[in-house]
């Protein structure tokens, strides 16, 4: 299938570089985490712009956790910061927010904060945002095996009816289509445990960029590299007849 002029309708986004930003400039890695969010609000913009439907920005993983006690306590009162700002710029640009990952490791402040930012902007109509919070790939396909295993036991659900569709519908992004595009940002090429089950035909696209300098251009340069991109989903390219 030719995606000629086709924008991706869900984008997602490893946000690389913060720290590498900040070192270069002499500044703490907070610095750097404080300009990516700034970063980050901007290009939720610029994606409703594009048309794109879905952005997806992995905020923090689950092995973000091992970073040192200043940098996880720096981020958490980031996030206390950000959810209200976020907040905000959902209501003046009609943004849906959903969030994935588990929460319960978080305050509860922020467990709660992340609920009110889904319900106070569960009806708008734009672009939908995701931020994945302590979110990873593994983790997620852990528990939605778990909640699998306990619908069979409890016998809702019977081993011959468990399908792909079955085994998405119980991950954090029921309901929200794979992604068509990933960016990862900072010029590392691994996927970092992100969204491992959904991004099975997903085009990847690096580049060099570190996330605090990302721009509108990048964004576009992205898009446009995905646009001319062939998808055949595991099938053979159409030959053209005359």
């Amino acid at each position: 299938m030719n995606n000629e002029n086709a924008v991706p309708r869900h984008v997602a986004i490893i946000l690389d570089g913060n720290g590498r930003w900040a070192k270069q400039r002499n500044m703490p890695r907070s610095f750097g985490h404080k300009e990516g969010c700034k970063v980050i609000e901007q290009t939720v913009y610029d994606a409703g712009e594009l048309g794109i439907e879905y952005l997806t920005a992995y905020g923090f993983s689950t092995e973000n956790w091992k970073r040192s006690d200043e940098e996880v306590t720096g981020l958490m009162k980031l996030f206390r910061i950000y959810m209200k700002r976020l907040m905000g710029i959902a209501k003046e640009n009609n943004v849906r927010v959903k969030s994935i990952g588990d929460r319960r490791r978080f305050p509860e402040d922020i467990a709660s904060g992340l609920d009110d930012l889904e319900e106070q902007t569960k009806d708008n109509t734009g672009l939908t945002f995701i931020i994945a919070l302590n979110y990873g790939a593994r983790d997620e396909i852990t528990r939605a095996v778990k909640k699998v295993a306990e619908e069979v036991r409890v016998g809702a659900l019977s081993p011959e009816d468990i399908t792909e569709d079955v085994i998405a519908s119980r991950l954090d992004t029921a309901g929200i289509p794979d992604p068509d595009l990933l960016i990862r940002t900072g010029g590392e090429m691994r996927l970092s445990n992100y969204l491992l089950y959904q991004a099975a035909y997903t085009e990847f696209y690096v580049t060099d960029v570190l996330w605090p300098d990302f721009r509108m251009e990048d964004l576009k340069k992205a898009v446009e590299w995905y646009m001319h991109r062939e998808r055949r989903f595991g099938g053979v390219k159409q030959e053209q007849t005359t």
